[in-house]
């Protein structure tokens, strides 16, 4: 079959123009609280552009120049943005029950993006290739090889930076994508508040 063909009629099965790219959206999403999510894409966004360069550069870079350090004070702050961003969206979403409605697989996708990306940010603070970074590889590696995770050998730079730019990266990329796909396919999440005016 027709590999086009094939994701062209998925993608319609599944999904309308209006879905996929939405002109209108419901009147309660114009909330602070939808804010998080939009926050912590924004943020994931950065995170992926400044990594891209950072990676590209190497460390002898952002150790030595001004640039270097500016880039690698923003990977560090969209990360830090990122973490309160997520934190703050999965707990708004928490108390708007977000399962509601079929949901389930949007919400576990999100707890999945959750608990790869502590796994990423370990391995990043690993490539700042210092002392702390060395210290931290060394005093972390029992506790992974405790969790039958030796094979992430935390003590070598390759195999940490190929876990951090590479598998974590494109894994994250991957369900953000999913995550953004389900959201579009089950439209935002309704108030609860409204499910008692709707049945009357």
């Amino acid at each position: 079959m027709n590999i086009d063909r094939f994701l062209q009629e998925t993608i319609r099965k599944h999904m309308t123009l209006e879905d996929a790219l939405p002109t209108k959206m419901p009147e309660y999403v114009n909330s602070f609280g939808y804010f998080f999510g939009t926050a912590t894409l924004s943020s994931l966004a950065v995170i992926f552009i400044s990594g891209i360069i950072l990676a590209f550069w190497g460390p002898d870079w952002w150790h030595f120049t001004s640039v270097g350090h500016f880039t690698n004070s923003v990977h560090f702050w969209a990360v830090e943005v990122f973490y309160v961003s997520v934190t703050l969206h999965f707990t708004f979403k928490f108390f708007k029950a977000a399962w509601r409605d079929g949901r389930w697989r949007t919400w576990i996708n999100g707890w999945l993006i959750w608990g790869i990306s502590i796994f990423s940010g370990i391995s990043g603070t690993l490539l700042q290739a210092n002392w702390d970074s060395q210290w931290n590889a060394q005093q972390g590696k029992d506790a992974f090889n405790a969790l039958g995770l030796s094979f992430m050998n935390w003590m070598n730079y390759t195999t940490v930076l190929t876990l951090h730019v590479v598998f974590f990266a494109f894994l994250i990329a991957v369900l953000v994508v999913a995550h953004l796909t389900f959201v579009r396919n089950e439209s935002p999440v309704r108030p609860i508040v409204n499910e008692g005016k709707d049945e009357k």
